[in-house]
């Protein structure tokens, strides 16, 4: 393994998060209003304080604990919904005009409903970033069986694949993988958007998106931009870690696919 090109491409991402972090820190300065723009000095000594007082790791722990439970359902229900329109035609023309109605709406349209049927629990944030989540799973589904090639069904039927079961899991399942991958990689970075949306009506006295909110009030705007960097981390280290087992693992059988 050659590492100097690994080298240089993490000194080039350092450099840059170095230089952005410099320019922050000169603007806040020049600016002089903490609750305007607070330094990265001042946002650090936030996130120090926040560790001290513990509340950060109820914080994070809440807000992802709402988001296993929406993704997970997304995932559960999207990719079995995504199978049956992709492969059966009078599924798709059955389900698409329902999928296509409700997919524009956004999810913060359904608070409302969320706290109806689930109360203040931490099912009805589940809920709202369920609604966020489930489409671009179910969509990119529905693409991959859609485009399973021909040739590849056919060749499965020759070597005895000739149920519909099982040229769906033996054929098309796998050259929809991808699709599925990426749906579900897409479908996690709006469902973790929606958890300040999901946390906003207060199912909890904790959570990222509930201290934003609630930090805002109070006009304590180095805390809120804390929160705002560490949901930023949180994705980041989500998809970093999912990449990592789609591609050491799920499609290890596919060298160069990138989701």
């Amino acid at each position: 393994m050659d590492i100097y090109p690994m080298f240089r491409k993490r000194v080039l991402e350092v450099t840059s998060i170095a230089v952005a972090v410099i320019i922050w820190e000169i603007i806040a300065r020049i600016i002089n209003k903490k609750y305007i723009l607070p330094s990265f000095i001042q946002v650090v000594e936030a996130f120090i304080k926040l560790v001290q007082e513990g509340e950060l790791y109820l914080d994070i722990l809440t807000s992802l604990n709402y988001f296993i439970i929406g993704i997970g359902v997304a995932a559960l229900v999207g990719i079995p919904i995504g199978i049956m329109m992709g492969w059966f035609k009078k599924v798709n023309r059955a389900v698409d005009p329902l999928i296509e109605m409700v997919r524009p709406i956004p999810p913060l349209a359904w608070i409302p409903f969320a706290i109806l049927w689930f109360g203040l629990t931490k099912y009805a944030a589940g809920f709202v970033i369920f609604v966020g989540a489930v489409f671009p799973i179910l969509i990119n589904t529905y693409m991959g069986f859609k485009n399973t090639p021909r040739v590849l069904v056919e060749s499965g039927k020759v070597l005895g694949c000739l149920k519909n079961h099982d040229i769906i899991l033996r054929i098309a399942l796998p050259s929809a993988l991808p699709h599925i991958a990426t749906g579900v990689r897409v479908g996690m970075g709006v469902g973790w958007m929606c958890v300040v949306a999901a946390e906003l009506f207060g199912v909890s006295r904790y959570g990222i998106g509930w201290k934003i909110w609630h930090w805002n009030d109070l006009h304590h705007m180095d805390l809120v931009l804390t929160y705002m960097l560490i949901l930023g981390f949180i994705a980041l280290t989500i998809d970093r870690v999912f990449r990592f087992i789609v591609q050491n693992w799920w499609l290890k059988w596919q060298e160069g696919v990138i989701v």
